[in-house]
């Protein structure tokens, strides 16, 4: 069995009125068991030099209700340069979630189920401009 061990420490001493320091692990499981997710798609990068829409990932390429994780992180050290993220069909609109900005990430779960269900960037520049993603899924 694969284990697979996400944790995420937020630290700022000032931030708020007192320090803040929060950490959290999390090993990723299947949907409704204690069985360790055992399949990936590997951490890849797609370097894009324009402004249109590109898809990460096809809901229709994984099963659907599963317990899917997503990272995807932006490279760039340019803190003007962002990619905005969104899910739904990328051949219509599909709904922005946010934005990633120079150094960003996001890790987030994701029931792929049909098309409607894409994950999407668009970046904000023209340049060389990468992204940084890994699904972490089950069949």
């Amino acid at each position: 069995m694969a284990t697979t061990t996400a944790t995420i420490t937020l630290s700022s001493a000032d931030l708020t009125g007192d320090a803040l320091a929060l950490s959290t692990t999390a090993t990723l499981t299947k949907a409704g068991t204690l069985t360790g997710l055992d399949q990936t798609t590997g951490v890849g990068r797609k370097t894009t030099t324009s402004t249109s829409l590109y898809n990460l990932f096809d809901g229709t390429d994984y099963t659907a209700a599963r317990a899917h994780k997503l990272y995807i992180k932006n490279t760039s050290t340019v803190a003007t340069e962002f990619a905005t993220i969104s899910i739904g069909d990328s051949g219509g609109t599909p709904e922005e979630i946010g934005r990633l900005y120079a150094g960003d990430w996001m890790f987030i779960p994701w029931s792929a189920h049909d098309a409607a269900n894409d994950i999407c960037i668009t970046p904000s520049v023209s340049t060389a401009f990468t992204i940084e993603y890994a699904l972490i899924f089950e069949a």
